[in-house]
């Protein structure tokens, strides 16, 4: 029996998650999850790639605003959730681009201040249609600021296992899951094709390959070579390294800490199979 032990939304892209009793399912993936997103003079997406004390930028939603505390200073900003400003510009996330909404002239400038680079906020509106990628998911499928997909699916038994093979034991939050569960053995994400959760269908679509960011301890900004280094050792094909199932979704509504995970059918498909050695 496989059930939900964890639920997270990271409502500014790159920035401190926020984990959650239940989450709210919309058409591109949990309510609030990365509809924010700090961009450079570019209007480029800015991530914890290039500036890892993004991680020390924590995130909190009360009943109309969200709270962005810093805390390496305890400084923090509030931001509405519904922006005020009605300027829209054209941002890229990778090889997207697409419309974000600026958010307030005063909350760019603490970001800047806190970063130590010219920063600004934009929101994605409803209007805003970013879609995933065909060669994996359906041509309808859309997505938030995510990397590309509007979950990602990690087991338990996955973090155990890994943590069996670390000196230094690593947390979930190095690698920003939306649904972690318990239940079955270790990467049997892996070949997930179709399950459903509390009456919501789920299709897992491709694996996701790590970066720069899972070496990112998320209290202090630190940056080291694990768990990069081991997960290479085992986890790896066609020189990337893989920890999670990215997935698409059709249905809304609500899913919650202890809900069961019905797995409908599995992936034949060996390019979804990792080698483990």
């Amino acid at each position: 029996m496989f059930k939900i032990s964890e639920l997270y939304i990271y409502p500014i892209k790159s920035l401190g998650g926020i984990k959650l009793d239940e989450a709210v399912i919309t058409d591109r993936g949990f309510q609030y999850d990365r509809r924010w997103m700090l961009i450079d003079s570019n209007n480029r997406f800015v991530s914890q790639r290039e500036c890892a004390k993004m991680a020390l930028l924590k995130t909190y939603i009360s009943v109309d605003h969200l709270t962005v505390t810093n805390t390496s200073d305890n400084s923090f900003i509030k931001i509405q959730l519904t922006p005020v400003k009605k300027d829209v510009i054209q941002v890229s996330v990778w090889d997207d681009i697409c419309t974000g909404q600026l958010v307030n002239d005063d909350i760019d400038a603490w970001f800047t201040n806190a970063l130590g680079k010219n920063i600004r906020l934009v929101y994605m509106p409803d209007s805003t249609s970013r879609f995933t990628e065909p060669a994996y998911s359906p041509a309808d499928s859309i997505t938030s600021f995510s990397d590309a997909y509007p979950f990602l699916l990690i087991g338990q038994s996955s973090l155990d296992d890994l943590n069996k093979r670390l000196t230094n034991k690593v947390p979930i939050n190095r690698f920003r899951p939306n649904i972690v569960f318990t239940g079955g053995i270790a990467y049997q994400e892996d070949v997930m094709n179709s399950f459903t959760i509390n009456n919501i269908n789920f299709n897992g679509v491709k694996l996701c390959a790590r970066c720069i960011m899972i070496t990112i301890d998320q209290t202090d900004a630190s940056i080291g070579k694990e768990p990069t280094k081991t997960l290479a050792s085992y986890r790896a094909k066609n020189n990337k390294i893989y920890f999670g199932q990215n997935l698409v979704h059709s249905g809304l509504g609500t899913i919650a800490i202890g809900d069961e995970l019905y797995v409908l059918s599995t992936h034949i498909d060996e390019r979804f199979i990792i080698p483990q050695k």
